[in-house]
């Protein structure tokens, strides 16, 4: 939290951490410092037999960031068209989520860091078929970043629109063959300083005990 609030509980942080969109102070700067902070946590997750094949992009030049910004543009409209088409006719949330999204990805070079988390694998390959191993070394790692950056006054918003065009950015940022990217990490200073929890659907509506007919509703 920013200085003079009190901290947030740990409950707090794990349900108010938001995919912040709209609300990102695109003119105050965010110490690097902060990041490499948020990052050695990141770093606690668990992984794979510890192997720590993680590896994180950290983008702050504004040319660099221009350069991914624009081909997540691309990628994004690539996806959206549809939607963006009949934005008006779109169900409130769905509008809500796809406007702040788009939103996002037309102010994407103005955020003023980009973090990348990567995998480092042999030849860059991914295995064939379930990849939740592969992934699970990774994603839990990102998270911490983001709740680290949460607890420390910044937001992020977890996106991957640019993985549809992954060999594009690894070429922009040089990376060799053998790194996969995971996400996309946005971070700023938030415009607000509170957040609520999102809305989900209730735990009886996914919960199944004991196997896949054992739900709360039979």
């Amino acid at each position: 939290m920013t200085t003079g609030e009190p901290p947030l509980s740990c409950e707090e942080l794990l349900t108010t951490t938001r995919s912040v969109r709209h609300g990102l102070d695109l003119d105050r700067p965010v110490d690097p410092a902060v990041v490499e902070d948020c990052l050695r946590i990141a770093l606690q997750a668990p992984n794979g037999n510890n192997r720590q094949h993680w590896r994180w992009i950290v983008l702050t030049d504004p040319d660099v960031r221009a350069a991914v910004a624009e081909v997540y543009r691309a990628a994004f409209h690539e996806r959206n068209a549809a939607g963006l088409g009949r934005l008006a006719e779109l169900p409130g949330p769905a509008r809500s989520v796809l406007t702040g999204a788009r939103s996002l990805a037309d102010r994407l070079h103005r955020v003023p860091v980009l973090v990348i988390p990567c995998l480092e694998l042999p030849g860059g390959r991914l295995p064939p078929g379930n990849q939740a191993g592969v992934w699970g070394s990774l994603l839990p790692a990102a998270w911490n970043y983001a709740l680290a950056a949460r607890s420390r006054g910044l937001v992020t918003a977890w996106t991957a629109v640019h993985l549809d065009r992954e060999r594009e950015v690894a070429d922009l940022l040089g990376l060799p063959p053998s790194v996969r990217q995971g996400a996309l990490l946005p971070t700023a200073h938030p415009l607000r300083s509170t957040f609520r929890p999102g809305p989900r659907l209730p735990l009886d509506r996914v919960l199944h005990r004991d196997g896949w007919q054992g739900t709360r509703s039979d």
